[in-house]
């Protein structure tokens, strides 16, 4: 993109800003409100790319329903020449992986205040269902007043329009991403957690966690190192607030925090005096219901030995059955037989403790959703559940092959072993794309964008069809799409490119006017003296009922009003005066005359390019266009004056750029 162009005639571009993958950013001046904005435009190679115009303007439509004031504001949507873009607020500042290393180290309460702010923008795009995916010191701006920004959803995804999921896919940027994205699995909210947990280590320590030779390499770190302590760097970093950083990169989903509000609320009272003495946060390492086996008592073993184990199952008994057993009771019952009849009673109830420690425990059904079934069926088992019945329905928000819902619904309490029923994605429903061929254009246009589908116009004359009906379509009617995923063009009729021509006399100027606009014919008007009414059509050209083609000169004579006479048998003194009356009226009527003027073409090749008129008379205002027109080569155009005696008129011919082209100050018969 050319510095200096103006986008759809109003976004001026200053220079580039950026580049990526999908997109280039600008800086560009609005000429309409007079300030900076930034222009992202889709790259001229997916121009033709209806998938990436897809994403970009789901990226676009995404976006426009953040409001929020720590996140980049989407001014506008529009496309110019089929150069998709959108214009966003355009941050005057740095961004925040310049902040740090320009200001490390930065004080704590700075850093929590800069971090609660990323902390509000992050919320209101998992409140839209909106998980950013590449969250990084790069993608967050901050102005001159010290404010955050968080910018470049460019790889986000709605969940209201695609799926929570990416398997086998590396998404972000590598010394960011989460475990769960460093293995190609299950990306959701918490994901954009993890990322927050490795700026704030940045923002404690000056740099990443983890550094490597290849990406590869530092998203391993990821999934298998632990974290290092930020203590380690800095001893005064306050205790809770290390573990802030600990709690959000935790490896395991159910360690990490569950949700953004969590993390803030910890990360407000970080630096408060009740939480100086707080111990290291580390992450649950017990696994509740562990099977512990018992040892076996060996026939050969010493009678101290034996003597040794009947002490600790009597120990074992007396804490089981809450009470002490009593020597003289416990030498009765191990002499003879009643030692054996005692060591049944305690295997009996060991064996009746083992059982209980059998019982199915309660646990919570896992978030499922987004999952393949194989993934599902994973998930369940580590959490000693099983996959249940599989029904299948349409979804809009989950793509093929992917869980919308469970049954028992996620967070429910279940028993261990249970089966969870799931409910399976069959991709977006396809339906008949229908014929439209007849029907209003714009009708149906605004039933099919309600449906997600984008709609281009084509235009041609037709003696079938109507102004405004379509006359054929891009997609066949029995075709089946995807309607939010379709893209089709319309052709539509302009009308009959030949119309006839309608007797005008007795027609208003007002009347004729809004007949020339309706049929796109030129008017041109003439005014004469008549009988008829004035401002009333005596004659016309063409006739009525001539058959001419859109675009034609049509010519109108318009009454002034009947001319006055006067008698010439009058005496001298009556002639005089009648002589002087009709030379008054007629100076009242004013001079009428026509004027050729020549306009010469200042275009190139023969391209055509617009012209626009602007005269000034009785009956015209100098300040408002009298006719534009489109030229190819030097033209002339035919102007009626109607001026005051005595008085003159004036034109001007001006380009579409400003450009006057020629003009006359002193127009007279």
């Amino acid at each position: 993109m050319r510095e200096g162009y103006a986008l759809s005639g109003r976004y001026k571009i200053v220079r580039l800003l950026g580049e990526g993958g999908m997109a280039n950013v600008y800086l560009a001046r609005d000429l309409i409100l007079n300030r900076d904005v930034a222009v992202k435009i889709l790259r001229l190679d997916l121009r033709d790319d209806q998938a990436a115009i897809r994403r970009f303007r789901r990226e676009a439509n995404s976006l426009t329903e953040l409001v929020n004031p720590y996140i980049v504001n989407i001014y506008d949507v529009d496309e110019d020449n089929g150069m998709q873009y959108l214009v966003m607020e355009y941050v005057d500042g740095t961004d925040l992986k310049e902040y740090i290393a320009r200001n490390h180290p930065v004080p704590y309460a700075r850093i929590i205040e800069i971090f609660l702010q990323i902390l509000s923008a992050v919320d209101e795009a998992h409140a839209h269902g909106i998980i950013h995916r590449d969250l990084k010191p790069q993608n967050i701006l901050m102005d001159k007043n010290g404010n955050v920004k968080v910018t470049d959803f460019g790889i986000a995804v709605a969940a209201a329009e695609e799926t929570m999921t990416r398997t086998n896919t590396l998404m972000g940027s590598v010394h960011y991403i989460s475990p769960e994205q460093a293995r190609g699995s299950i990306i959701t909210k918490q994901s954009d957690i993890y990322s927050l947990g490795i700026v704030l280590f940045e923002m404690l320590t000056g740099h990443v966690p983890y550094e490597g030779e290849t990406a590869v390499s530092i998203a391993l770190k990821h999934y298998q190192n632990e974290m290092p302590s930020v203590r380690k760097y800095d001893k005064k970093i306050p205790q809770a607030l290390e573990n802030v950083v600990l709690h959000a990169t935790a490896k395991n989903l159910n360690d990490r925090y569950q949700n953004v509000a969590e993390m803030e609320r910890d990360l407000r009272t970080s630096l408060s005096s009740n939480r100086i003495n707080e111990p290291k946060w580390h992450s649950a390492t017990v696994v509740d219901g562990e099977t512990k086996v018992l040892p076996t008592l060996d026939k050969s073993v010493t009678e101290q030995e034996e003597s040794d184990q009947v002490k600790e199952l009597e120990a074992e008994v007396s804490e089981v059955l809450g009470t002490s057993v009593k020597s003289k009771w416990w030498s009765f019952l191990m002499k003879g037989k009643h030692k054996w009849f005692l060591f049944s009673a305690i295997l009996i109830l060991f064996i009746l403790v083992f059982c209980l420690t059998l019982r199915p425990k309660d646990v919570a059904v896992p978030d499922l959703r987004g999952m393949t079934r194989s993934e599902a069926s994973r998930m369940l088992k580590d959490e000693k559940l099983s996959l249940g019945k599989v029904s299948y329905r349409y979804s809009e928000k989950f793509s093929y092959n992917q869980i919308i819902t469970s049954n028992p619904e996620y967070g429910t309490k279940v028993k261990e072993n249970t089966a969870v029923n799931v409910v399976v994605s069959k991709g977006l429903e396809k339906v008949k794309f229908g014929n439209y061929r007849g029907r209003s254009y714009n009708s149906v246009k605004k039933f099919l964008q309600k449906r997600g589908v984008t709609v281009y116009k084509e235009t041609k004359y037709s003696n079938k069809y109507a102004k405004g009906e379509i006359i054929d379509q891009s997609i066949p009617p029995k075709e089946k799409i995807v309607l939010s995923q379709a893209t089709v063009s319309f052709t539509v009729s302009l009308g009959a490119k030949n119309i006839m021509v309608r007797d005008l006399r007795g027609y208003s100027l007002k009347e004729v006017q809004d007949y020339a606009e309706e049929s796109s014919l030129n008017l041109i008007i003439r005014r004469i003296d008549s009988d008829e009414p004035v401002n009333t059509v005596v004659a016309q050209y063409p006739i009525a009922n001539t058959y001419v083609g859109r675009g034609s000169n049509l010519t109108v004579s318009i009454s002034t009003g009947k001319k006055e006479e006067f008698s010439a048998s009058s005496s001298s003194s009556s002639f005089s005066s009648s002589s002087s009356s009709s030379s008054n009226k007629q100076e009242d009527r004013g001079l009428n005359f026509t004027k050729s003027i020549s306009i010469p073409y200042k275009g190139k090749d023969g391209h055509p390019v617009t012209v626009i008129i602007y005269v000034s008379d009785k009956n015209h205002n100098f300040n408002k266009v009298y006719k534009t027109m489109p030229i190819s080569a030097d033209a002339s155009e035919t102007v009626n004056f109607s001026v005051d005696s005595g008085q003159v008129g004036k034109y001007k011919v001006v380009a579409s750029d400003g450009t006057v082209l020629v003009e006359d100050d002193n127009v007279t018969p």
